[in-house]
């Protein structure tokens, strides 16, 4: 019997150049032939594309294309920031309890179900209200909500392997609790929880595009994708000039369809099945 892999496909490389190019811009956002996401070009007003404005301006004259890279840095930073945090923790306490399993498994299960009893959404909603809603705060009270899902992911596919044949003559060979779940377990359950992770950064992206609605995602004239679609849809803009809330809505959903299909790529591809030789 042999291993079989799913090939990645043509469409996950595409994908992965997008999340790429788009990483690549806003980190490289302040050296690039674009005005400041904040400067104002007073002969240009609620345009649409043209040659000084390639996405047009909004309502107070900014050029889109810069607010939506720049807007980029928010969303990535709180998207990918928070799920960082989130699989640091609930990921190192996945692996321990499916390993373990036994007292160490039921408590850490138990403070799980505890976290996962409050409403998320609400939850971030009241912290951030009395908190603040400065970036590295939203990055860190989002990844905390992301700890117990993450966590469960992971002690789940921790446990289809705690007791496979090669875990076992580890064991039997003497080998430390962190040799193997450093040399034994992490790479074979890093795919899946990769996999997890991709799909939570879409899920957090959208999170904070819910938040700016509310007035709760990071201070104006900060750009995120979810403010300037917010501003985009207030005061009767996209009646004037819908590309406002057009562009930073096509770019997030080409991203989030990028790191679905990315992740569910990598899922399959790595859940291994016996193939007939």
């Amino acid at each position: 019997m042999g291993e079989s892999r799913r090939p990645l496909g043509a469409l996950f490389w595409v994908c992965l150049a997008f999340i790429v190019l788009v990483i690549l811009a806003a980190a490289l956002a302040n050296f690039l032939p674009i005005p400041s996401p904040t400067a104002q070009d007073y002969a240009a007003i609620n345009t649409g594309p043209s040659l000084h404005h390639l996405l047009g301006t909004d309502d107070l004259g900014r050029d889109l294309l810069s607010r939506i890279i720049f807007g980029a840095r928010v969303s990535l930073v709180i998207g990918f920031g928070s799920i960082a945090i989130g699989l640091l923790i609930g990921g190192t306490l996945g692996l321990l309890a499916g390993f373990r399993g036994g007292a160490t498994d039921a408590v850490i299960n138990a403070g799980s179900f505890v976290i996962l009893a409050f409403p998320p959404l609400l939850a971030i909603v009241v912290i951030v209200a009395f908190w603040g809603r400065s970036l590295w705060k939203l990055t860190l009270i989002i990844g905390i909500a992301a700890i117990p899902q993450l966590f469960r992911v992971i002690r789940a596919s921790t446990m289809s392997y705690a007791n496979r044949d090669f875990i076992t003559a580890a064991r039997a060979m003497g080998a430390s609790t962190r040799r193997i779940i450093v040399r034994e377990l992490l790479p074979n359950v890093a795919p899946s929880a990769i996999s997890f992770a991709l799909v939570g950064v879409a899920v957090v992206i959208v999170l904070e595009g819910s938040l700016a609605f509310l007035g709760l995602s990071v201070s104006l004239p900060t750009p995120s994708w979810g403010n300037i679609i917010f501003e985009g849809a207030s005061n009767n803009n996209l009646q004037l000039n819908p590309f406002i809330a057009l562009w930073p809505a096509l770019a997030m959903f080409l991203l989030l369809t990028s790191l679905n299909i990315v992740g569910d790529r990598l899922r399959e591809h790595f859940d291994v099945r016996e193939g007939g030789l």
